[in-house]
C-alpha cells in the first residue's frame, strides 16, 4: 500500500503543479481550487507513506517522479520546448529514482 499511497501524492502534485499556469497568479477560481486540493491530497498521501517509507527516499521519489511527469506535462499541454541537456537531466533524475529504489537498503521493501 505504501508505494499506492506514495503514487496518488506524485499524482496529486502533478495535477496541482499543472493547474498553476493556469491560475494566472490564483486570479482563475477553477484552477486556483484544484492546486490547493492538489497539493492537500498530495501532503495527505505523503503522510501516510512516511508511515512506513523513510523521509530521504520518499521526497526523493516523490520529487525525482513529480519532476519528471510535470515535465511532460508542460511539453505536452503548454508546448514547453524541452533541448537536449533538459532531456539528459530528466534522464538523470529518474535514473536516480530506480538506482534509489532498486539498490538500496534504506528503501522499505
Amino acid at each position: 500500500m505504501q508505494y499506492v499511497y506514495l503514487l496518488v501524492a506524485i499524482v496529486a502534485e502533478v495535477v496541482a503543479t499543472s493547474a498553476l499556469k493556469p491560475s494566472d497568479g490564483f486570479r482563475r477560481l477553477g484552477p486556483s481550487v484544484l492546486v490547493v486540493i492538489g497539493y492537500g491530497f498530495s501532503f495527505y498521501f505523503l503522510l501516510l507513506t512516511l508511515r512506513t517509507i523513510p523521509i530521504a527516499v520518499t521526497y526523493a521519489v516523490w520529487s525525482g517522479v513529480g519532476t519528471a511527469l510535470i515535465t511532460a506535462v508542460a511539453w505536452l499541454a503548454f508546448g514547453q520546448k524541452l533541448d537536449g541537456p533538459a532531456l539528459v537531466g530528466i534522464g538523470l533524475i529518474v535514473a536516480g529514482v530506480v538506482v534509489l529504489n532498486a539498490f538500496s537498503e534504506s528503501v522499505a521493501h
